[in-house]
């Protein structure tokens, strides 16, 4: 008899784990439930949000039903394999009620230990059930309560129909709640202008217009994706340290700093440019017809610059395989983009740049650096890249000493442009003049090799006519 109601709540009940959704990431936390026990939930359908060492990523149930129990509060790290949300798929059929939702822990805890499952479930991505308990801390200001409106426009989008929700609650996506977040909105405050009454983004920029972004400016400077900071922990009066928790993306931009600074040993050379017709070229190439509707500033020729550096230089673009001691020379070139955002360092990366034209480049810049500001940057954005570009003179610095991101061979730093006097045909005038760096893996480019390509990078953008002779 016992056998018998087992197995029927084993067919009654399945259970969705935590997926490996990139790269063999290990854990995840869970940044937002988007439903609550007792929720109609569809297949496809986004029921939490969490975030990697790569980035947030929200994740769809693979099965219908209703939700029996979420087995993690929010603020909780979870490990890989890991069960966190139940649901009935045969709802009616019993006189089970929906469990409620654990509540945050005041503290770091341990999670009981769970008896392992016993085969193996289907999962979006991967599998590995994990043993070990999971670390837990909560996320301040924020409690159990889930947004069940978010889960019936999502179930409105799948063509399963919607969710009862309360009227009172502003309906928006998750990514537009999550873009008013980012942009200290409330959506109490906003118009929806979508049908339905559903907020967009368009709804959430213009209640920020008023507001001035300083994070849009620096973009539209210079272009590194710089996103305006969280807001610090408040400080409680005598408390002379406070203590933040690795873990995310900061854990992983630990993790990846340490093994390329002390795995691969990195030579940095620099060199002073007079950038003044690069700069007349950008203000040209904005009025021109062909690159309408696209974003045009000095990132843009300099990554062409780099394009056509790498393409006259084409050793640099290689990798180290230690495993097979062998140095993988690559004959396409994905062009990473540093770029700061609240959650922190982040390289996304523009595929096979090298065979766009400037357009095409210039497009393909704005969408990673509208992506990235959004926080929707996918791990796969972030996979594969061959050479980085970081833009520090958006922030005033002048250069830098770069680290090297892990797998690639070199990373150029550009520093701000300023006026200064120079020495131009004869005689000392005003030129607008910056500083560019190149840090570069020493197993794999020598220094003669390096030297002709930043000599190259720095010759076009003091003869912008090169990116033609030379390509």
């Amino acid at each position: 008899m016992t056998t018998m109601t087992d197995t029927s709540n084993a067919a009654r009940f399945r259970e969705f784990k935590m997926p490996d959704v990139g790269e063999g990431l290990t854990e995840a936390e869970i940044l937002k439930w988007y439903v609550q026990p007792g929720d109609t939930v569809t297949d496809g359908q986004v029921v939490c949000e969490v975030e990697t060492a790569k980035a947030a990523v929200e994740l769809p149930i693979p099965f219908d039903g209703v939700v029996h129990e979420l087995r993690f509060p929010e603020g909780t790290t979870v490990d890989v394999g890991q069960v966190i949300i139940a649901v009935d798929v045969v709802p009616g059929s019993g006189d089970a009620a929906p469990a409620a939702v654990p509540a945050p822990a005041a503290e770091p805890a341990a999670e009981p230990e769970r008896e392992a499952p016993k085969g193996r479930q289907p999962v979006l991505v991967g599998y590995g059930v994990a043993e070990t308990s999971t670390k837990r801390r909560a996320r301040k200001g924020t409690g159990a309560a889930v947004p069940a409106a978010a889960a019936a426009i999502q179930g409105e989008l799948n063509g399963h129909g919607s969710v009862a929700v309360q009227e009172s609650r502003p309906l928006a996506k998750p990514p537009v709640r999550k873009l008013a977040k980012d942009l200290g909105i409330d959506l109490a405050t906003v118009v929806p202008t979508g049908e339905g009454g559903i907020i967009t983004r368009a709804d959430v920029h213009a209640a920020a217009t008023p507001v001035p972004a300083q994070a849009e400016a620096l973009v539209e400077a210079e272009a590194t994706v710089s996103s305006a900071p969280e807001a610090p922990a408040p400080v409680v009066a005598g408390v002379r340290e406070t203590r933040v928790p690795v873990k995310g993306v900061r854990k992983a931009i630990a993790q990846a700093m340490v093994d390329s600074a002390f795995t691969a040993p990195h030579v940095t050379e620099f060199v002073t440019v007079d950038v003044t017709r690069t700069m007349k070229l950008v203000a040209e190439l904005k009025e021109d017809k062909d690159m309408a509707g696209v974003r045009v500033n000095p990132l843009l020729i300099i990554a062409k610059a780099l394009l056509v550096a790498i393409r006259r230089n084409p050793d640099v673009n290689s990798a180290w395989d230690e495993a097979n001691q062998e140095i993988v020379r690559k004959h396409y070139v994905n062009l990473g983009i540093a770029a700061a955002t609240p959650r922190g360092l982040i390289v996304p990366n523009i595929k096979d740049a090298h065979d766009k034209t400037l357009p095409e480049l210039a497009a393909a810049l704005g969408e990673l650096v509208s992506t990235a500001r959004e926080g929707r940057t996918s791990p796969a954005a972030m996979a594969g890249g061959t050479v980085t570009i970081t833009n520090v003179g958006v922030f005033g610095v002048d250069t830098g000493t770069p680290i090297l991101n892990p797998g690639e061979s070199a990373i150029l730093a550009v520093g701000a442009i300023k006026l200064q006097p120079w020495v131009h045909k004869g005689k000392v005038k005003p030129r607008q003049v910056t500083t560019l760096a190149l840090s570069f893996d020493h197993r794999l480019v020598d220094g003669e090799l390096g030297s002709k390509v930043l000599a190259d990078v720095a010759a076009i953008l003091e003869q912008p006519k090169r990116l033609i002779t030379w390509a």
